[in-house]
């Protein structure tokens, strides 16, 4: 697949979705210092090329009872890739799990988790414990979060050798 050089309006229609989705066009556009209809057009083709792959609301899990977030390392009996796309699948149906990464060195798996007390954590950790092809389980519950950022960063001045 070819890169797709993305020019300065790009990059700042990127950087300011990302910082907030509900943005309007016209503020958008505004932003880029250019007009409403060109705008729209440059957000689909991002949105039709993948550079955007969704809008989203960012909701306070503890507002809605969910107090605990856990990170969980998890390794499998065996790295096969049936048994890898199996884990997937199973844990892509638990709704409290948010995050599923493959990962290396110590581990098969990252998963980040909700709960929404220490006796659901506990047994979200014991299924886990007990599902098919589960070797180990080492949970990190979060005590806080000093930063969360969603996305990437977007270099507003990158390739502006014009």
């Amino acid at each position: 697949m070819s890169r797709v050089k993305l020019d300065r309006i790009d990059r700042r229609i990127l950087h300011d979705l990302q910082e907030d989705g509900r943005m309007t066009n016209v503020q958008l556009a505004r932003n880029a210092e250019i007009s409403a209809p060109p705008c729209l057009r440059r957000v689909r083709a991002l949105e039709e090329g993948g550079f955007i792959r969704g809008y989203h609301a960012e909701l306070d899990p503890e507002k809605l009872g969910f107090e605990v977030t856990f990170f969980a390392l998890i390794g499998l009996e065996s790295q096969a890739g049936d048994r890898l796309a199996a884990f997937e699948r199973m844990v892509a149906e638990w709704p409290e799990v948010r995050e599923c990464h493959m990962v290396r060195g110590g581990g098969d798996f990252l998963l980040k988790i909700v709960a929404h007390n220490t006796s659901h954590e506990n047994a979200i950790t014991t299924r886990l414990t007990g599902a098919r092809d589960v070797a180990r389980v080492t949970t990190f519950p979060v005590i806080r979060s000093a930063k969360v950022l969603c996305g990437v960063p977007v270099d507003l001045d990158e390739g502006d050798e014009e």
